[in-house]
């Protein structure tokens, strides 16, 4: 996940203006999930035309600030240096939520960017707000650049594919969750490994309170309804929604979540918070203080925050996979990824569409990516770029960044763990997260909690169906 803010569960109004939006423009027919599309206009204008009135000024607005602006403006600028026919200018917005809510402003009043950053719970809802945009596999075919769903890592690929396996955005920061853990503490307690199963993670947590370290675990803060529902379904392999979580249909979609492996998940989870192993302070909190300053002795976590842990963390610690469901033949499966993915704005100049093309396939080369990766603790999306990096020694030099890439390439994706693609998607969180809160104070069973969330969460997509399924 991100290295920002709290957005994934502040987007209520933002998810909902799409809606606006789409009024404006139409509404969406069937599966196919393209009907956000739009075809990129053809320029008539050649390049030594425009390069002969200076360049073509195009646009892209992000979340990055900070140090992730500084690394991602470095590429921009390195692109801007390479040619003379375009000249890229990358604006900070903001948020997620601000910059998904900001391009549905400026898109209705005819001044979009040309290129926008969406966090990834917005995907099924912009891909489904008519006309807004131009699928970056059909903009690279116009301009005859090479451009496979293939050509990006497993987790990558699967989770902004449509129903027909092309990508219409074009994945960039992206990572996945693993377990940070301990080395100190696991070894005081005579762990010589950290578990790979859930019921081993239970024993050490036993273990770790006899010896004194009574939290074991802390899940991500503001994401811990992706680490312990999503990205639990998919790593163990079980169906999260109906219709191929969300891959295949937008009306009539359900969620799955009131079965009995998320129960009994939860259960686990609200049982080592009775005794105090396992500690999560709402979506408002950060829990990364709680492993770096050795409160607990395992951190779920997004991949991304590698190098916030290095740097807070005054005690070895190493990184593994996801534990699994003992017993469960299908696991470990895949996970996805987290993050954002760039799409092309529907209504630019037609001039504009060809140098778009060129700027993303600069962002997704394999010396672009190994740069973003080697430098941020996101993970690169493109299999060449994994292949540079390996052959350039940095995963032999950097064991921890592997971890993650080698969850999403564990297997190929299946139709139930190729992402979770619901609309409202963000809403639906806040309804796990409350769940997820009233298990663990003790209020409520995992299956009644469950059950709530279960039914809102209905509710909230047949809003949704009822918005885009035409």
């Amino acid at each position: 996940m991100p290295k920002t803010t709290n957005s994934r569960v502040k987007v209520a109004g933002a998810i909902a203006s799409v809606g606006i939006l789409a009024a404006a423009c139409g509404s969406s027919t069937g599966t196919s999930k393209t009907a956000g599309s739009a075809a990129a206009p053809t320029s008539s204008s050649t390049a030594a035309a425009a390069a002969s009135n200076g360049p073509i000024n195009l646009t892209i607005w992000t979340a990055f600030n900070g140090t992730l602006g500084q690394t991602f403006n470095h590429l921009v600028d390195e692109f801007n240096s390479s040619q003379t026919t375009y000249h890229v200018t990358a604006t900070y917005k903001g948020s997620y939520s601000q910059v998904l809510s900001d391009t549905i402003a400026a898109f209705r009043a005819h001044n979009a960017p040309n290129i926008t950053q969406i966090f990834d719970a917005g995907t099924a809802t912009i891909m489904d707000a008519a006309g807004t945009y131009v699928p970056v596999n059909k903009l690279m075919a116009q301009n005859n650049i090479p451009f496979a769903t293939t050509d990006f890592v497993g987790g990558a690929a699967s989770y902004y594919e449509t129903s027909s396996d092309q990508l219409d955005s074009l994945p960039f920061n992206s990572s996945t969750p693993v377990l940070f853990y301990n080395k100190t503490e696991l070894a005081n307690a005579g762990i010589t490994s950290p578990p790979t199963t859930w019921t081993q993670l239970q024993a050490d947590a036993d273990t770790l309170s006899a010896h004194g370290q009574h939290c074991a675990l802390t899940s991500s803060g503001a994401y811990v309804m992706w680490t312990d529902m999503e990205q639990f379904a998919l790593w163990n392999g079980y169906p999260y929604a109906t219709d191929d979580n969300g891959y295949t249909s937008v009306k009539g979609v359900k969620l799955q979540i009131d079965t009995a492996p998320f129960i009994s998940h939860l259960s686990m989870l609200g049982q080592m918070a009775s005794k105090g192993q396992y500690m999560w302070n709402g979506v408002s909190t950060s829990t990364v203080p709680l492993f770096t300053n050795g409160t607990c002795a395992m951190y779920e976590q997004s991949s991304a925050d590698l190098s916030t842990i290095q740097a807070g963390a005054k005690f070895p610690f190493g990184v593994s996979e996801l534990p699994v469901v003992a017993g469960d033949a299908a696991a470990p499966q895949n996970t996805v990824v987290g993050g954002a993915s760039l799409w092309v704005m529907a209504g630019a100049a037609s001039d504009t569409y060809p140098g778009d093309a060129k700027f993303l396939s600069f962002l997704m080369s394999a010396p672009s990516q190994a740069y973003w990766a080697s430098n941020t603790g996101y993970v690169p999306v493109t299999n060449a770029a994994s292949t540079l990096l390996t052959s350039q020694n940095f995963y032999a030099t950097h064991p921890n960044d592997k971890v993650a890439v080698d969850e999403l390439n564990n297997k190929p994706a299946l139709a139930t763990t190729r992402g979770i693609r619901l609309g409202y998607l963000p809403e639906i969180r806040q309804a796990e997260a409350s769940a997820i809160a009233n298990v663990l104070s003790g209020k409520q069973t995992a299956a009644a909690a469950l059950a709530t969330a279960q039914s809102q969460g209905d509710s909230i997509l047949s809003q949704f169906a009822t918005q885009y399924g035409g």
